[in-house]
């Protein structure tokens, strides 16, 4: 039973008078966020919720519900091999023939190479304890968190794993670089500058907005677009550098304080503030319009963001594509988007 409540006595464990004050469980309940895989959490949910609605019953919480939002995380799958007759075989039996082809080594059967559940039996479970001794715990942690989507099944892939620990070497050889207080709030000259400073208003809004709703794997994704751009520069302005550690940390921790440290910090980066930036700095000079003609695709063109309607359509009659499927009719109609095409129908 005391499975079901734990959650509540977290709040104040020491009290021998009670279970937990009514001025914690205010304070902190409902619990904000519930992760657990499905086949342990609906039960485990069913048992909570009930206990918890029975002490909602007799007063002793002050919430119906005791879990604000729940997130079913997807299970980490391997690679194992079938036959024809649909009968799994252990991963150690099959042979590679050619790409992506495979036989059974005892009866030389063609296999096929699915996704399934780790299994002793198929001995394709990855232990995990070997890959963070060979790679490292924040190289597998941060693999983990880029296989894909939180919520969706993925197989683990070592070579995906090499991945990650080839971009985090990436980010300690960038480190070496020089690190100068540069004002990056002002007009800047050099363009190189310029561009990461763009990449890097957009890198803090994507991680920030991304961590927020569990996507770590695009978070990941950006961070790797922002470290392409520090490889074009020949120096890092602190201000952006610190900020990208400060975000780092939270999905490669140990890498985080190392670079910290190395940046001249003497405290832990655990309680650093998240950065900020203004997103201002990450907009686009130029925006991508399409040029719709009777519905279909025909050209596009740069303009800049907020470009008023006429100036939309004169820059869209100006394409080889409107001049191209316009000539010899009458313009009947447009209607331009702005941001994003200008429609012209013609007859």
């Amino acid at each position: 039973a005391g499975s079901c409540w734990y959650y509540l006595r977290y709040l104040d464990p020491h009290n021998d008078k009670e279970f937990c004050s009514k001025e914690k469980e205010k304070y902190w309940m409902p619990v904000n966020l519930y992760v657990g895989g499905a086949e342990h959490a609906v039960l485990h949910l069913l048992y909570s919720r009930f206990w918890h609605k029975v002490l909602y019953d007799i007063g002793a919480v002050s919430t119906k519900e005791p879990f604000h939002r729940l997130i079913n995380q997807g299970m980490i799958t391997s690679f194992a091999f079938q036959n024809a007759a649909k009968s799994l075989i252990p991963v150690d039996r099959a042979e590679e023939t050619a790409p992506n082809e495979f036989k059974d080594k005892e009866t030389g059967e063609k296999l096929e190479r699915i996704v399934a559940k780790m299994s002793k039996s198929l001995k394709n479970v990855v232990n995990p304890d070997e890959m963070i001794q060979q790679y490292g715990a924040d190289s597998v942690r941060m693999y983990e968190m880029f296989m894909g989507p939180l919520t969706v099944s993925k197989p683990w892939n070592t070579q995906g794993l090499i991945g990650v620990n080839r971009f985090l070497e990436r980010i300690w050889s960038i480190s070496e670089k020089t690190v100068e207080d540069i004002d990056i709030t002002g007009k800047l000259e050099d363009e190189a500058l310029v561009s990461l400073r763009k990449t890097y208003a957009k890198t803090v809004k994507k991680v920030t907005d991304d961590t927020a709703s569990l996507n770590f794997n695009t978070a990941i994704s950006q961070m790797m677009i922002f470290i392409n751009e520090c490889s074009k520069a020949e120096k890092l302005p602190r201000a952006i550098w610190e900020g990208f550690v400060k975000m780092l940390s939270v999905y490669a921790p140990h890498l985080g304080e190392e670079l910290w440290q190395k940046l001249g910090h003497d405290k832990t980066i655990a309680y650093e503030s998240w950065p900020t930036f203004d997103e201002k700095f990450g907009a686009e000079d130029q925006q991508t319009i399409v040029v719709m003609i009777n519905g279909k695709l025909r050209d596009k063109f740069q303009a800049a963001p907020g470009a008023d309607n006429a100036t939309l359509e004169a820059m869209a009659k100006e394409t080889e594509g409107f001049k191209k499927f316009t000539e010899g009719k009458s313009i009947a109609k447009v209607i331009v988007v702005p941001g994003k095409l200008v429609n012209i129908v013609a007859k």
